[in-house]
């Protein structure tokens, strides 16, 4: 059956996560009704690049579907999706792909920011994070350089799960300024695990407060254990940027905001 990828972003703030849930609404259960009334298959289900969690927002996202229906005039099939859809949801792009390329399994990598808001600022208040405190970010950019050098994020990682390995290769991670006032924690890896850019965030926090110093923060992802870490941050600063796919693939990319 023929595959389609689609490229589109989302604010979070409305939803459950990515993931369909039994209690409450998400992205991937209003994508899916909106295409199955786009395409009239009622049989037809969507896939992913990962699993933002609630509140959690994407710039960037990518996700596949199989349907036999007509999506050859990419211009009228991404009008009708996108007046479906609701004001939050929006597609930029369909098109046709090798069957065998999976919008989770064949991404290469994933980038999230983390936004903070260092001053109140109303019309960032749902995209930002604002701390009521102050923060070294040069020993926060020293301990983010760090993540770069290890594999195993147990630490960083939610409880309970039931992914086969905590491993990930972090290909970059850093503290910049995007503007007075606005700083951006982005990080790259190859995969994430759940809660993990949160959990991280948090723990330079941490840092960023004089609470832990560096060789406590390697000590803290040495234990592998999630209760030697700091808190989560909230959700609302925690955005998906960007995914990559191998070049040679079927897939050319669209929308894609290449950020590294």
């Amino acid at each position: 059956m023929p595959r389609f990828f689609i490229e589109m972003a989302y604010d979070g703030t409305a939803y459950h996560g990515w993931q369909i849930q039994p209690n409450g609404v998400t992205v991937q259960e209003v994508v899916t009704d909106a295409l199955r009334k786009l395409t009239r298959d009622k049989e037809l289900s969507v896939m992913g690049a990962g699993r933002t969690d609630t509140g959690v927002h994407a710039d960037y996202f990518v996700a596949h579907f199989d349907t036999e229906a007509d999506l050859s005039d990419e211009a009228k099939c991404l009008f009708k999706l996108n007046s479906i859809l609701p004001a939050d949801v929006a597609v930029f792009s369909i098109q046709p792909v090798d069957d065998k390329l999976h919008s989770r399994f064949s991404a290469i990598s994933r980038t999230y920011h983390y936004r903070l808001s260092m001053t109140k600022d109303p019309m960032a208040r749902l995209y930002t994070f604002r701390p009521f405190f102050p923060l070294d970010f040069d020993a926060m950019n020293v301990a983010a350089q760090h993540l770069l050098t290890v594999s195993d994020f147990t630490s960083f990682s939610k409880l309970g799960t039931q992914v086969k390995t905590n491993i990930c290769d972090v290909s970059v991670a850093h503290w910049i300024e995007e503007a007075p006032g606005r700083m951006t924690f982005e990080i790259k890896a190859n995969r994430f695990l759940r809660n993990m850019v949160r959990a991280v965030v948090g723990t330079l926090f941490e840092v960023g407060k004089g609470r832990m110093s560096l060789d406590e923060f390697k000590a803290v992802i040495e234990r592998k254990d999630r209760c030697a870490a700091g808190s989560s941050v909230s959700a609302a600063g925690l955005s998906l940027v960007d995914i990559e796919y191998p070049a040679e693939k079927s897939f050319k990319p669209k929308a894609r905001k290449v950020i590294i």
